[in-house]
């Protein structure tokens, strides 16, 4: 065993991990390495069987989703009975992570609740292999390849001897257990009809032939969430690489919304190497409510869209949904096979439900002469058919210039419904005075271009969940109060994407 790679992993993940802290976070990083570096040494002298692993199949009950009460054991087809296996039913296969202390977490007996939450007459089979998943990381992702052969041939000797169809297998891995999912497709006689990665392990996987890892060979379909994926020197907790045939990414794939991190890290200093599993629990961890959400709150599951980038998708530029351009998060995840991996993105809220609602705005500020860049700081308040969001932060990816659409994305975590008028403030930033911004604000769309040159005529709002496209107006074209807030209702104007139509105004506007 190479010891040292263990050391290596342990530096990397806390590296990972503090990257993005306060400063005053940054400084327990020294307390944090010396208390990581003494059991590592510890390592250097521990010897294992890389060829040891041992594999059990529970058959869970939705009465007692977290007891081992049945084990079906390959070879007897006795056990098959005793465990009331059900032929004609969907089986699923829950594969564990790496563990420190040897024992299922509790996600497990959630996930066993809610999947019979959905499929009550399913066989909900936790796959264990605690006893080789407890060694050190590396020596466990070593063993995944062995692992997801047992279990390739479980699911051999289970289509024989029931004759089950595996379209109706699905194999569920979270981190170091997607990689034994994928190893057990692989291995398999026939193709297994689902797999999905639930933040599969980055370090010993990342940047790997497909051969080696979760790829969409393994399985009819491969989904994948990305929760935690934020490397340093090349390596992240979960995989950033795409490995499915359709990979999704929450919040970017990095930090998640309600998760500690400096928590996280204050655990360490205290409690060194062996608090590692909390520093990153949440994050990593959160792949999994994600998909016990979806089957929980069937009707309120994200929806992600498909984005060549994270910072598109974070400028609201990717919310359509023509050709299967956006999908369901979760376990209701419409299947999408094409010769390329689909990426995709979504927002989601801090805790159960997830979902939350997607807006892009666009706005063309149109001026007649040329004016430096400004940073303001920009909010906007929805108000629609059942209810309104108050105060929502436009985030600015780029400062705004003039004669030239800008693209914002806005989130929401409740259905306001059909969107029927919006208010648009602005704040004071860089220098600005209040006076002055807003007297140029009132100037624009009072058609007063003595003071301002600069005009502002509509905001365009697509719903990504809807696909609804608004045109809004500014309500009183004549004001000249020199307000904060100014109020938009909806134009007569239909939404439109001809390029040429809409640059043929401005230009006129501009000159």
């Amino acid at each position: 065993m190479k010891a040292w790679r263990f050391g290596f992993l342990c530096l990397v993940m806390l590296n990972a991990a503090v990257r993005y802290v306060t400063s005053l976070e940054r400084d327990l990083t020294d307390s944090i390495f010396g208390i990581l570096l003494d059991p590592v040494k510890d390592l250097f002298e521990q010897k294992h069987d890389a060829n040891e692993t041992v594999v059990r199949f529970s058959l869970r009950r939705p009465s007692h989703p977290e007891d081992d009460l049945c084990y079906i054991f390959p070879g007897q087809t006795d056990s098959l009975a005793a465990c009331a296996f059900n032929s004609t039913a969907k089986t699923f296969l829950i594969i564990h992570g790496w563990t420190l202390s040897g024992m299922f977490e509790s996600w497990v007996a959630k996930l066993v609740s809610a999947l019979y939450e959905r499929e009550l007459l399913a066989n909900v089979i936790v796959v264990d292999w605690l006893r080789t998943a407890q060694n050190h990381y590396v020596v466990a992702a070593q063993n995944t390849k062995a692992v997801g052969q047992e279990v390739a041939c479980f699911i051999d000797w289970i289509e024989e001897t029931t004759n089950i169809p595996l379209d109706n297998l699905h194999l569920i891995g979270y981190s170091l257990g997607a990689h034994v999912a994928g190893f057990a497709g692989s291995h398999a006689t026939n193709k297994v009809g689902r797999i999905t990665g639930l933040d599969p392990a980055g370090p010993d996987f990342e940047g790997k032939h497909a051969h080696w890892r979760l790829s969409p060979d393994d399985a009819g379909f491969v989904d994948v969430l990305h929760t935690f994926t934020r490397g340093s020197l090349g390596l992240s907790i979960g995989i950033q690489q795409p490995v499915g045939h359709v990979d999704i990414y929450p919040n970017g794939g990095s930090f998640q919304p309600g998760c500690n991190l400096r928590g996280a890290l204050e655990k360490i200093a205290d409690f060194g190497i062996f608090a590692i599993s909390d520093a990153v629990k949440c994050e990593h961890e959160r792949s999994i409510h994600l998909f016990i959400d979806s089957m929980l709150n069937e009707q309120e599951a994200p929806k992600a869209y498909r984005c060549s980038s994270s910072d598109r998708f974070d400028r609201g530029m990717c919310l359509g949904c023509r050709k299967s351009r956006c999908n369901t998060v979760g376990y209701d995840i419409s299947k999408v096979r094409k010769a390329r991996n689909v990426q995709m993105y979504t927002k989601t809220r801090a805790s159960m439900p997830f979902r939350v609602y997607h807006y892009q705005l666009k706005i063309h500020f149109s001026s007649k002469v040329n004016r430096s860049e400004m940073e303001p700081s920009l909010t906007v308040s929805l108000f629609g058919t059942k209810g309104e969001a108050d105060n929502v932060q436009l985030k600015l990816k780029e400062k705004i210039a003039t004669n030239r659409t800008h693209s914002f994305l806005l989130v929401t975590e409740k259905n306001i419904g059909e969107l029927l008028m919006l208010k648009f403030k602005w704040e004071e930033s860089n220098g600005w005075s209040a006076s002055s911004m807003f007297k140029m604000v009132s100037s624009w769309w009072s058609g007063d271009t003595d003071g301002a040159n600069m005009e502002v005529h509509k905001i365009r709002i697509r719903a990504g969940e809807t696909q609804q496209k608004v045109v809004f107006c500014i309500k009183d074209p004549d004001s000249s109060n020199l307000t904060r807030e100014l109020t938009f209702v909806k134009c007569k104007d239909a939404w439109r994407t001809n390029t040429k139509r809409t640059s043929k105004r401005i230009t006129l506007e501009a000159h």
